[in-house]
């Protein structure tokens, strides 16, 4: 698990935390049209019978690792049958993180967004590497290019306030109605997960609810 109290990412930003919550301030001021785009991240159909929420960052290991070790064979054998739903709720650690998530949400198209989050996932060692925020947007760039994206629609998901609120929007609400202390948290029709991230016992869950 990735304790938010324990933060120690590569990447931290002096002043970060001040800016967070001053977006929080603003949320109220933001105009909810703005809020009512279709910025979700999921797999799988809404009627399906499991719903898994995976509050995560995704600058966060331990997020990668349940992505790469549970998710993706989860796709396969239960998401793309329709047996599951999958949703991804952002909960950014950091500005790396926060960035990354505006990125993908620029993804119009669902299916190519989810791929795109394998591959921020895949890849996580080496675009969230370095000290440098300019560096780091650059290397998402380039990964994000694969998925319909041109550097002047990037550039503009990147100072989108809009697209900003909306995100951390989602990580105020989780925390508020989740009380999310760790990431990845992972909740299987609304009950928490807490075994290992191991697919054949994260199967063994899912089965109970089939």
């Amino acid at each position: 698990m990735h304790l938010i109290t324990k933060n120690k990412m590569k990447i931290k930003y002096i002043g970060y935390i001040t800016i967070f919550f001053l977006t929080i301030l603003s949320l109220s001021n933001v105009n909810s049209n703005a809020l009512k785009i279709d910025k979700k991240v999921y797999a799988g159909s809404k009627d399906a019978k499991v719903t898994v929420k995976v509050f995560s960052s995704l600058t966060c290991p331990y997020c990668a690792d349940f992505h790469k070790n549970v998710f993706i064979k989860l796709k396969k054998e239960f998401i793309d049958s329709n047996y599951v739903r999958f949703e991804h709720h952002s909960f950014p650690l950091d500005l790396a993180a926060l960035n990354a998530e505006k990125i993908l949400r620029c993804v119009t198209d669902h299916k190519k967004r989810i791929a795109l989050l394998d591959e921020i996932y895949e890849k996580q060692e080496e675009w969230a590497s370095g000290n440098d925020i300019n560096n780091i947007n650059s290397k998402l760039s380039k990964i994000a290019k694969k998925y319909d994206l041109n550097d002047d629609r990037i550039k503009n998901c990147l100072i989108n306030e809009n697209l900003e609120n909306e995100i951390l929007e989602i990580r105020i609400n989780g925390s508020k109605k989740y009380s999310i202390q760790s990431t990845p948290t992972i909740f299987i029709n609304e009950k928490k997960y807490d075994g290992k991230h191991d697919y054949n016992l994260f199967k063994k869950e899912i089965e109970k609810q089939l």
